[in-house]
């Protein structure tokens, strides 16, 4: 979902960042980070990641990733 905002896919954020975004313990983060990046999903680098195949983080978020961007849409463009 940074992504879509960003445009890029370079996004600098932190472990400590992203588990207080999503609620969860740091160290899942750090965990789920490597699994990503021995997956070829992502690469990381101090203080953020590169998101490597999109399509393959789509995949695994399932409907938690296509629900929340279309309600994202609908509102932007009402306002």
């Amino acid at each position: 979902m940074v992504r879509d905002r960003t445009m890029g896919n370079d996004l600098e954020m932190t472990h400590e960042f992203l588990a207080l975004m999503m609620g969860v313990r740091r160290a899942g983060v750090t965990e789920t980070v490597g699994e990503f990046k021995k997956a070829g999903l992502i690469n990381s680098f101090r203080g953020g990641l590169t998101m490597i195949d999109r399509k393959g983080i789509e995949k695994i978020a399932g409907h938690f990733y296509g629900i929340p961007e279309k309600e994202y849409r609908r509102l932007i463009r009402s306002s």
